[in-house]
């Protein structure tokens, strides 16, 4: 007979605790075990993977799939329209291959290399709301709309229509009344399909133009499939940046002896930004997966059709995996991390990312030499969502 290890069941274990500060529920997690099952905050049973070897391979099995069509009794969570769905992260091969050859050309090493100037004149603008304030919401004047000037720019958005294109954006990750986020993501749908038609009548020298015109042996993308990876783009070029950007900053100014070592060697900032990104990153797991069959994680059985969430979070402060985890360090000599996927899930727009978080810290500490927090640390409000680890506001004064 088979030894079977078994799960651990437990309730909804993130609370206003876990809000704050993540790390010392998944600490207790991997202690207890490598596998959780878990009640989410609406109800849903997953399976939570908690350990760093079991995150990683999980990555990159290819029975764990990322199409809902997998899903027992259906999936729980929030799906997109149909319209909005046919895009990489919810799809498998070859499916996936496939749209990844096409999408790849409008993420060339050239196109990127191309936005460092726009990026670096976004950065020193929206900085220059914070000089004269003696206190400025950074999340608000700074960490959020420089990913949306550059993703504008990438979707073509003309600058007549970017304060509406903004302010859908805003109300699609931060709703003020229920049914707020569907009716941001219907106007930013239909938007997107006409700036799809408009590009298909005069192509210009932009992302959606390389996507439209994007050919592999007489192969497209359909329409669906286009403002599909448009949504895609929008939604991975925004939420995961803007965070980083503000948890960035705020992971330096609790560890002021290595933001000064960044001021006086900016040459160092590629090497934090790796640190960042697996100390700091505010996703907190992979996009859910469900099993084509059933497997054994580490003993634990799990059935074909539930949902497996991977916790990178978790598996970026795992000891087995990194010496001292909780510790903060420029210096750390093994920077790689999950946070950017792995395998054929690896972030197509990650060396966008990079270059867009290194330019705005950069940016900050080099135009502000007395930044500081403008509240104490334990009046800061964090997000209440167990999937992303962010500040709602980040108070910082600049003199």
């Amino acid at each position: 007979m088979t030894h079977q290890t078994p799960a651990f069941a437990l309730d909804n274990p993130f609370d206003q605790a876990f809000f704050k500060d993540p790390y010392p529920t998944y600490a207790r997690l991997r202690r207890t075990g490598p596998v959780h099952h878990i009640t989410l905050p609406d109800g849903s049973p997953v399976w939570l993977v908690t350990r760093e070897q079991h995150v990683k391979a999980g990555l990159t099995d290819a029975r764990l799939s990322v199409n809902k069509a997998h899903s027992r009794n259906g999936y729980r969570g929030f799906s997109l329209p149909p319209a909005l769905d046919a895009n990489l992260l919810n799809i498998d091969p070859a499916d996936h291959i496939r749209l990844r050859r096409l999408v790849s050309q409008g993420f060339t090493p050239r196109h990127v290399e191309r936005l460092r100037e726009r990026i670096i004149d976004a950065a020193n603008r929206f900085a220059d709301r914070l000089t004269d304030k003696a206190e400025a919401d950074l999340v608000k004047e700074f960490a959020n709309p420089l990913p949306l000037a550059i993703i504008g720019h990438l979707l073509a958005v003309p600058e007549e229509d970017s304060r509406s294109f903004s302010r859908w954006v805003n109300a699609m990750f931060a709703p003020e009344y229920p049914g707020h986020t569907a009716e941001a993501i219907d106007r930013i749908h239909h938007y997107l399909l006409s700036l799809i038609s408009a590009r298909r009548t005069h192509p210009g020298d932009d992302l959606l133009s390389s996507l439209i015109a994007a050919r592999d042996d007489g192969d497209k993308l359909s329409e669906d499939e286009l403002v599909s990876l448009a949504f895609l783009i929008l939604m991975a070029g925004m939420e995961n940046t803007q965070h980083l950007i503000s948890s960035g900053l705020f992971t330096l100014l609790r560890h002021p002896n290595q933001l000064e070592e960044l001021r006086s060697h900016p040459d160092l900032m590629p090497e934090a930004v790796e640190e960042l990104l697996r100390y700091a990153h505010p996703n907190q797991m992979a996009i859910r997966r469900f099993p084509i069959e059933p497997i054994d994680i580490d003993g634990v059985h799990i059935p074909s059709g539930d949902t497996v969430l991977l916790a990178l979070a978790s598996a970026h402060r795992d000891p087995n995996r990194y010496p001292d985890p909780d510790r903060f360090d420029i210096h750390r000599t093994d920077k790689s991390h999950l946070a950017l996927g792995q395998g054929m899930h690896y972030c197509l727009g990650a060396p966008l990312a990079r270059l867009e978080i290194s330019t705005a810290l950069a940016t900050l500490l080099q135009r502000f030499s007395h930044l500081r927090l403008a509240v104490a640390e334990e009046h800061l409000k964090w997000r209440a969502s167990f999937r992303s680890h962010a500040l709602k506001r980040l108070p910082i004064a600049t003199k």
